[in-house]
């Protein structure tokens, strides 16, 4: 089985409908995984899995934010890749 890394910024309607499924009131810290990439830069991440892939999807209030105010893919904004843009009003002071 294949794992993927995604953060916010890579976020599909696919991933974020496993993720409210999966934590319908939001994770935990039992939830959390926490792990050293191949640049040993320390990654937290919630797992999702489909019957192909493992999805460890990165940790962020972005994340949280994103979580939280899913109603329906149908009233997403993606970008040119599929990717989910969020909120560009959304202010955020931790480190990209």
């Amino acid at each position: 089985m294949r794992r993927v890394i995604v953060d916010y910024k890579k976020l599909t309607p696919e991933v974020l409908t496993l993720l409210t499924q999966k934590y319908p009131d939001g994770y935990g810290d039992d939830d959390i995984l926490v792990f050293d990439n191949h640049k040993n830069k320390t990654i937290e991440a919630v797992e999702v899995r489909t019957d192909e892939i493992i999805y460890l999807v990165k940790i962020s209030s972005k994340l949280h934010y994103t979580m939280a105010n899913f109603d329906d893919t149908d009233d997403l904004v993606l970008n040119n890749e599929g990717h989910i843009i969020i909120n560009e009003s959304f202010n955020n002071d931790e480190e990209e």
